[in-house]
């Protein structure tokens, strides 16, 4: 393909892009949970109602081709970022309020749609915006950027809501002040992206010649993705993998922030910022990079097991904390790291495969289809787990993620991880 028309330097751009990636999604999912727990909602109503926020996520296969027919990919990303900046606004705005629960909800859902939007053109404009060598050569500073985003909203954001609420004692003003700040960052970003980002000449807005012949395209591309040889396995996969971590993701903060005579760690909420959004993102990226290492070398098949293994096992350590309760930081940072470093390992594998499945004709289709099905697969199991760990307390609730990770293995015994896979995949 042509190398594209360059305005500005790639390096002015693509940075601050994936941080504007990276940062919506780490608020919908992981912030909010944070915040609904600091305004004393339950458990089972944050597990239920945040899980109902990967939706848009879910749907983006659908989505896609809409964004890729109408207006540029550079015009979706700066609509998105001022809509995500308005949708923080909204959630500061209600925070104060009366019924802030059901509104904030609402602007988080308009943030996840805007986010998942972003994600559709910002993936696009990175292919028509780089030429091929550069695509290359940047591919390593957008996930870095996506992980500072990661940081900034588990971490910083998370240490100066906790530092305003021991401030000012007053819980509601300090989010409040957090989400009026991602507003304006993304007011920022919405501005600066107006001005930077290049107009490549292949970013045009396509003409529907038919609209038939657009739905048959659409429908093809389904057809030919649940018509590949082992579909029911594939999708299995899918939506067990990760069975376990979708029920321990939406309980592990409010477990650290709830009281000990409720059963939890009674950790503040700096010191939670802290713990996820430094060591252990710091110990997941570690995971991460050697999770790919190891895959790129000997291939998936040599390394499932011990990355399903990863991905599991380490869940353990919730178990020993909520039957110990440990006052000391130094253990409770070592453990959350542990669990980290494991899902980052054992996510390898999930990555790998749905690349393998996608591989032949609509393969970036197929892989936008894979990642809905990931979505749904966190969001039903988190749907209940709140509901559940009320009902069986933090200890036996842990004990029952180590008994649904028995899935995850299932799902792993199955799969069909002959030397020519794909190609079978995609006859």
């Amino acid at each position: 393909m042509p190398a594209a028309k360059q305005v500005t330097r790639p390096a002015a751009w693509v940075p601050s892009l994936y941080f504007a990636e990276g940062l919506p999604f780490v608020a919908v999912m992981t912030v909010s949970v944070i915040l609904y727990k600091r305004l004393d909602i339950s458990n089972a109503d944050i597990a239920f109602y945040t899980s109902w926020l990967y939706l848009p996520w879910i749907i983006k296969p659908f989505w896609s081709p809409v964004v890729a027919l109408l207006k540029t990919r550079r015009f979706w990303i700066i609509a998105m970022q001022l809509l995500v900046g308005a949708g923080f606004a909204t959630v500061a705005l209600t925070i104060p309020g009366e019924n802030f629960f059901r509104y904030s909800l609402a602007a988080f859902w308009i943030v996840a749609f805007s986010s998942a939007t972003h994600d559709i053109a910002a993936d696009g404009f990175y292919i028509l915006g780089l030429s091929e060598h550069d695509q290359a050569w940047f591919v390593g500073i957008r996930t870095t950027f996506y992980r500072l985003a990661m940081i900034t909203g588990q971490g910083l954001l998370v240490m100066v809501a906790g530092f305003l609420e021991s401030r000012t004692n007053d819980v509601n003003l300090s989010w409040s002040v957090v989400f009026y700040l991602l507003a304006g960052l993304f007011v920022i970003l919405f501005a600066y992206h107006r001005h930077i980002l290049p107009k490549p000449q292949s970013d045009t807005t396509r003409q529907i010649h038919s609209l038939s012949a657009f739905a048959k395209g659409i429908v093809e591309t389904f057809v030919t993705f649940f018509r590949k040889k082992y579909i029911a396995r594939i999708l299995a996969f899918l939506l067990l993998y990760r069975f376990a971590e979708a029920q321990l993701a939406k309980l592990a903060a409010p477990f650290l922030l709830d009281e000990r005579p409720t059963g939890g760690l009674g950790l503040s909420t700096s010191i939670v910022g802290l713990t996820y959004g430094t060591v252990g993102l710091l110990l997941l990226t570690i995971g991460g990079i050697l999770g790919g290492f190891l895959a790129a070398r000997h291939g998936l098949k040599h390394w499932i097991w011990w990355m399903v293994t990863a991905i599991n096992l380490p869940n353990a350590v919730y178990v020993l904390f909520a039957y110990t309760q440990p006052e000391s930081l130094l253990l409770i940072n070592l453990g959350v790291g542990i669990e980290q470093f494991g899902y980052g390992l054992g996510f390898t594998a999930y990555t790998v495969f749905m690349l393998y499945v996608s591989r032949g004709s609509h393969s970036t289709a197929h892989f936008a289809i894979c990642t809905g099905f990931m979505a749904l697969g966190m969001m039903i199991p988190g749907m209940f787990s709140g509901w559940l760990q009320e009902l069986l307390g933090y200890q036996h609730f842990f004990v029952w993620i180590l008994l649904a990770t028995v899935p995850s293995f299932a799902v792993v015994a199955l799969l069909p991880l002959d030397a020519e896979f794909g190609r079978k995949q995609n006859r």
